[in-house]
């Protein structure tokens, strides 16, 4: 099958007209946060990011998970991006995905519409490993057509979510999600995103964390969009034209 066919294949099977009903995991487990980071060996933290992310996880730094925790001892990326995502910027997550996996790189994502699922698909169908880290808790899926999708990574792969069962969902998960995503990965690959995008909260993350950031070449060339430009001069940011551009720097 060639690479189009199969992107196009994943377009249809994650489409909004086959929606399931979610069946949360039963087997649930709880993580301190930088325990995690230190068990995942991405601890290289000051006291001061610790506070932040204890501060914003209101005060509780927990994590909630099912699945395999391990996936996460091997280098992680996270690949996010618009949930309006267009053809070319679902295309580019889903090949980078099945690139990183090829290589033995965990791809991490959020398991929302477009960029996040491309990528999530990507893994899943070729043999990778997957994360999920969503904004709801283990025992929701949001949005409803990805429930089937998330029922395969708990169950074959690894579901995680900062927030526990029965808490609401506010606008306000998604920042503490994407803060999350950024500790828990050696770096990030913004796909697409507009200036308004949530996901440049998570580039602002890598920043804080010290952790890689990775733009694709084609939004930083888009001169409509002004918020590349300011994380170009941080020292970890670098464009991407390849799967090199990030196995390089995980491998230095």
């Amino acid at each position: 099958m060639l690479f189009s066919d199969m992107a196009q294949h994943a377009v249809q099977r994650t489409s909004p007209g086959r929606r399931s009903r979610y069946s949360a995991p039963r087997d649930q487990h709880q993580y301190l946060l930088p325990d995690l980071l230190q068990r995942i060996g991405r601890a290289e933290l000051e006291p001061k990011q610790y506070d932040m992310l204890r501060r914003d996880m209101s005060g509780d730094p927990s994590v909630y998970y099912s699945g395999n925790l391990d996936l996460l001892d091997a280098p992680a990326v996270s690949i996010v991006g618009t949930r309006e995502v267009s053809e070319p910027g679902w295309r580019r997550a889903y090949q980078l995905a099945r690139s990183l996996s090829a290589a033995g790189v965990t791809v991490v994502s959020g398991l929302a519409k477009g960029v996040d699922t491309a990528a999530l698909t990507g893994a899943v169908d070729n043999g990778g490993h997957a994360v999920a880290v969503i904004g709801t808790p283990l025992d929701k899926a949001y949005p409803a057509e990805n429930a089937e999708l998330q029922q395969t990574i708990y169950a074959q792969h690894l579901l995680l979510s900062p927030f526990r069962n029965g808490e609401r969902i506010f606008k306000s998960n998604f920042p503490v999600r994407n803060r999350v995503m950024a500790a828990i990965s050696d770096a990030t690959v913004i796909i697409e995103a507009s200036d308004t995008s949530g996901t440049l909260h998570q580039a602002s993350e890598c920043v804080k964390l010290n952790r890689w950031l990775f733009i694709a070449k084609s939004v930083i060339d888009d001169r409509s969009l002004k918020w590349p430009a300011k994380f170009l001069d941080y020292e970890k940011t670098a464009a991407l034209t390849s799967v090199e551009d990030v196995l390089s720097r995980l491998e230095a």
